[in-house]
């Protein structure tokens, strides 16, 4: 991608906490001195120790990174739920908070600690910035004090947030153009768009950073939402609008565009090839670095330069070009390409071929979250705008979900969910309070789910039907191009007590009579893990045939998407346990996540007329133990 794309910079990101530390800073040392990459290295202070910023920050000097974006991160969970601290752990939130509990800090920290050998970015929000998982108010203007100070501290461009409604857009530049203060005047501001992948994604993005998708898009894309290709291509119109839209404002500063990849270059590339922003290669001679005359910034009595259009040791006065795009995936944003890492980061040479890109660089089609294949980079996608994993706020989760204290409660809520009633969506649902309790797939094996939840205590969290070769415009089980045609094998996925597990449908699942039609994985809160497969084992549960194309595989289940679930999965246990007011309900919420058992059961016999076997295999059990009581009564 940096040779075919030629991005300006590489953004790469900083978990929450520090919790990727170790990835973040090895794979920033790949960008930065293998790939002669421009990196910036994202940096959150939220539970962060003063330590592991020191440690980071002589890091990045270290590797010749001297570009940070400095990020508060999510806020620590205690506060969303408002709960009080548990024993013995004041000590470590006093230590993680030490000093920085706002990007401000982290900003002032850096200034005064290692001068202006960085060159700091910070975070901007068009539609103003959200704290909560569903705030009733946000806009610019209650931030503006804030990004006002930030600026003030020593930063020396922002990067917005992605947004759809370019009139947020512009009325937002229009104000800190002319903010009364001045210290927006020459900044850099750079404005961060998310390329529309399919629907799904667009929805749940839109949704976790509270940006608004104007009706007209909404419009064009509602009619197409099944199909990926047709949204894609869609969306590659509406962004390369915006795009068009942003350049014709008139700015005296650099105006570069940033790209929220997701790790799918695909439809970014489409984009930059439609304005227009792919630069030519410069000649091997050129430097990127301007070579004009310091200009005073106007705030704290420093000088200012441009490297590759990024702010580089000192400030950004000109991009090279007007045009000159930057990047950013999940994990990446993208740079000039240099012919020898300098550690120093301050000029490169960047004459690269221009190259094609590799089939690999191409072949995410159908991104479907965590039933992607885990080797595709585009797989789990993490996108954390929220505090917290669950769909709804700590106050909504009470009310659709109560506070309950025996397994029979929680069946109660599973067997309404399914039945369509209250609650309209679950801890593990990927809706909101707004997305209907079922889909209409969902509801044509509603009897089975039913079943396997009334009498065994299996809590299904996800599953689909059989489907033998229906048309690509089935207005059910439908997707992708027209004139094809989809297929899905079904699976099952719930939580089933310990002792069932290991009494009754593991052996089940693993005697002659039916380990061939069946493969199972069943993951532990303690990651204990097994599978009826091979670790390199994957298994297509939904493809489809189109014309001119290869067999589009959209949903795969194996092991490695299948255990990082698993820990998200328990983990809602406790998210949900911790919007419980009743240290009862805590208490018993915790107890279940450590005697249920996580298992996925895939039925491989799909075709027309065979594909209620799965359901068969599973009822099987509740039959054979049905057996067991009627005889025990004679």
């Amino acid at each position: 991608m940096s040779q075919v794309l030629r991005p300006l910079f590489v953004n790469v990101t900083w978990g929450a906490g520090g919790s990727t530390s170790s990835s973040s800073l090895e794979l920033a040392e790949i960008c930065q001195r293998q790939l002669g990459l421009t990196t910036c290295l994202h940096l959150t202070c939220t539970n962060m120790k003063r330590r592991l910023v020191d440690e980071a920050l002589e890091e990045a000097k270290i590797m010749g990174i001297r570009n940070i974006l400095a990020l508060r991160g999510d806020p620590p969970r205690e506060e969303e739920y408002r709960l009080d601290t548990q024993d013995g752990q004041e000590e470590e939130v006093k230590e993680n908070n030490e000093q920085f509990v706002w990007a401000i800090d982290i900003v002032r920290y850096i200034r005064r600690k290692y001068d202006d050998f960085f060159c700091i970015g910070v975070a901007a929000y068009p539609e103003g910035h959200a704290d909560e998982s569903h705030p009733v108010h946000q806009s610019y203007e209650q931030d503006l004090p804030f990004l006002t100070q930030k600026v003030k501290a020593g930063a020396d461009f922002l990067v917005t947030q992605f947004f759809f409604d370019v009139h947020a857009y512009t009325t937002f530049e229009k104000a800190l153009r002319e903010h009364q203060s001045g210290v927006f005047r020459r900044i850099p501001i750079i404005p961060g768009l998310l390329p529309i992948q399919n629907y799904q994604i667009l929805k749940r993005t839109t949704k976790l950073a509270h940006c608004r998708i104007p009706p007209g898009l909404l419009e064009t894309l509602d009619p197409i939402r099944a199909d990926d290709e047709q949204v894609k291509r869609k969306g590659i119109d509406a962004l390369c609008e915006i795009v068009r839209e942003i350049q014709a404002i008139k700015s005296d500063g650099p105006r570069g565009f940033h790209f929220y990849t997701l790790n799918l270059e695909k439809v970014v590339g489409s984009i930059l090839e439609n304005c227009n922003l792919i630069p030519p290669a410069p000649d091997i001679h050129d430097s990127a670095i301007d070579d004009s005359p310091a200009i005073p910034n106007g705030i704290n009595g420093t000088s200012s330069h441009i490297a590759n259009g990024i702010p580089q040791i000192r400030k950004p006065s000109d991009l090279p070009s007007s045009r000159r795009p930057s990047t950013t995936s999940n994990h990446l944003t993208t740079s000039h390409r240099s012919s020898s890492p300098n550690p120093n980061g301050t000029q490169f040479a960047t004459n690269q071929p221009i190259t094609t890109p590799s089939r690999e660089a191409t072949w995410d089609d159908y991104p479907n979250g965590r039933f992607g294949d885990a080797r595709s980079p585009a797989f789990a996608t993490p996108i954390s705008y929220s505090p917290s994993s669950l769909p709804c706020t700590p106050a909504q989760a009470r009310s659709l979900w109560g506070e309950p204290t025996s397994p029979q409660q929680i069946t109660r809520l599973f067997t309404s969910h399914l039945s369509g009633q209250h609650p309209a969506l679950l801890p593990w649902s990927d809706g909101d309070a707004s997305t209907p309790a079922l889909s209409p797939e969902t509801a044509l094996i509603r009897d089975h789910l039913l079943a396997i939840t009334t009498s065994r205590n299996w809590w299904t969290i996800a599953s689909q039907p059989a489907v033998d070769g229906v048309p690509s415009t089935h207005p059910i089980h439908g997707w992708g191009p027209a004139k094809g045609f989809v297929f899905q094998k079904p699976f099952v996925e719930f939580f089933c007590p310990v002792e069932d597990w290991h009494s009754r449908l593991r052996p089940h699942l693993l005697s002659n009579s039916v380990a061939h039609e069946i493969s199972y994985y069943a993951g532990h809160d303690d990651g204990a893990f097994e599978s009826s497969e091979s670790s390199e084992a994957v298994h297509a549960v939904t493809w489809g045939s189109f014309l001119g194309k290869e067999i589009a595989t959209v949903t795969m289940v194996e092991e490695v998407s299948f255990r990082a679930w698993c820990e998200e999965a328990f983990g809602r246990w406790e998210e949900w346990a911790r919007c419980c007011r009743s240290a009862e309900a805590r208490g018993f919420l915790r107890k279940c996540r450590g005697e249920v058992v996580l298992v996925n059961v895939i039925g491989h016999v799909y075709r027309d007329g065979e594909g209620e076997r799965l359901w068969e295999i599973l009822e099987e059990v509740v039959k054979a133990e049905q057996g067991e009581v009627d005889g025990g009564r004679r």
